[in-house]
């Protein structure tokens, strides 16, 4: 194997969550930013009591729409495979390995109570020390753990730590951290239904698969001194560590779907586009070299560099993952942008109305697709709304000057032709309707646009949407607004 080897190793237990999803594309852009860099999805599903079916396939389904295609995997299959944990175990490889560490004096047999091992721990952590357990087991002759065995007695495989001396790693966004042994507790390798722990399988595959980047959140961070002791023993190289900083949900707060924090199914449900939702998680803990925030996954992996992530945590803003989805929607031709919102506009609008013009006023101002339905409302029924929306300083209009407005408004379009009802030509007589009544453009023009839509705020302006609502229902609003300013 050559080149960068980097695995997204996710547990199915749910929805992805955005710091997961965040991970599984720094991985992919640490593998890809290398020409011959490899991308693994495994599939951690030792933890029996947590998995949630179909959660795998959200894992799949997620990865598709946010185009992080994966090299190797348990549907692509690969050289080292499988590339689901619970599959890997029916070979009894992390037996194998566990029982490889014991010769090593890396781990031990443990046939001691787990509840009087917790109590202990509970003990200790009151009294605000850290736990650290000195296992009996680890001083029975061999002799005495055969008989053990042979007898039937449960047990597990626990990890060996020194009890005095420091453990040191490097990590490219930390830097060199050094850990008392002291500190470290030691941890179950291999549980007592043959499972392995996460703190052991994700050691024992990333070796076997090659892997030569190891992209995970901080949390983290405590644990790798254990498994560095582990690749130690086994005289296996240790990989480059990347730990990347936790998604705040504010600065006290942990972004997590268990707070009821959305979720990716959740953003796209939103009406926000994978891009957009890649391109900001992108940007949580990241700096680019430039003043570029819209990227592309290509450019993504052009730019992207692990000593630009930061090392503290970054707080999840809704307002710029809508900012980065409208300039995306913006980005898009015409014609995809389209195809794209014609299921929005058919939701909200009768077919009578032109989709293509519709979707045409929409794109320079929809942030999100969810905004569509709500900003289209008034094309089927004219809403009823107050005369004191006519009243505003900006465009310098009251009812009297909306009237005059209004009254001048319905007797040159009366005048326009069916055949010649279109965008050019509205704007043709529109326009000229300022200057013949003295009054600025926005005196004539914002009048025109409420008296036809019933709303202050719209998708295109007066001339756009005269165009679609054709000249009968277009002098139909404004007569209607005409009476209402009389009354």
């Amino acid at each position: 194997m050559t080149g960068i080897r980097t695995r997204f190793a996710p547990s199915p237990t749910g929805y992805m969550h955005i710091g997961n999803l965040r991970t599984a594309l720094y991985a992919y852009l640490v593998a890809k930013h290398d020409p011959e860099g490899v991308f693994i999805l495994r599939i951690e599903d030792t933890d029996q009591g947590r998995l949630v079916s179909g959660a795998t396939d959200i894992i799949y389904e997620t990865m598709k729409q946010c185009g992080l295609k994966h090299d190797e995997g348990p549907d692509v299959g690969g050289p080292v495979g499988p590339y689901v944990q619970s599959e890997r175990m029916k070979s009894g490889l992390y037996m194998e390995y566990a029982k490889k560490l014991i010769e090593l004096k890396g781990a031990h047999y443990c046939f001691c109570d787990e509840e009087k091992i917790n109590t202990q721990r509970e003990l200790q952590e009151a009294r605000g020390e850290s736990f650290k357990y000195d296992d009996p087991c680890k001083y029975m002759t061999p002799e005495e753990i055969q008989e053990k065995i042979a007898s039937g007695a449960p047990y597990v495989i626990r990890q060996n730590i020194p009890m005095t001396g420091t453990t040191s790693f490097d990590d490219e966004v930390l830097g060199h951290i050094t850990v008392d042994n002291s500190t470290l507790d030691e941890s179950i390798l291999l549980k007592s239904d043959g499972y392995p722990t996460y703190n052991f399988a994700n050691v024992v595959d990333d070796h076997l698969m090659g892997i030569t980047d190891v992209v995970r959140g901080m949390e983290y961070l405590s644990s790798t001194p254990k498994y560095n002791l582990i690749y130690q023993a086994f005289n296996w190289n240790i990989p480059r560590y990347i730990h990347c900083p936790p998604v705040m949900k504010d600065e006290h707060s942990k972004l997590s779907k268990r707070n009821g924090d959305a979720s990716f199914q959740d953003l796209v449900a939103k009406g926000y586009l994978p891009e957009a939702i890649l391109n900001y998680i992108a940007l949580l803990g990241w700096s680019p070299e430039t003043e570029q925030e819209v990227f592309t996954l290509d450019e993504l992996t052009k730019a992207f560099n692990v000593k630009h992530i930061g090392t503290s945590g970054a707080i999840f803003d809704p307002e710029k993952l809508t900012w980065i989805n409208g300039v995306w929607l913006r980005n898009m031709s015409l014609n995809d942008y389209t195809a794209l919102v014609k299921p929005y506009i058919e939701k909200s609008v009768s077919n009578r109305f032109s989709i293509e013009k519709i979707a045409a006023i929409l794109q320079p101002r929809a942030n999100t697709l969810n905004e569509i339905p709500e900003m289209l409302d008034f094309f089927d029924a004219f809403p009823a709304y107050s005369n004191d929306l006519y009243v505003n300083k900006k465009m310098k209009t009251t009812e009297e000057i909306a009237h005059t407005s209004l009254q001048a408004a319905y007797k040159s379009l009366s005048e326009v032709s069916e055949s010649d009802w279109n965008a050019e030509k509205l704007h043709e007589v529109m326009m000229a309707l300022p200057a013949s009544l003295s009054m600025k453009n926005g005196q004539v023009l914002f009048p025109i646009r409420l008296a036809v839509s019933g709303k202050q705020f719209t998708p295109g302006g007066a001339i756009e949407i005269a165009d679609i609502l054709g000249k009968e229902e277009t002098l139909r609003r404004l007569s209607l607004s005409i009476q209402q300013l009389e009354k």
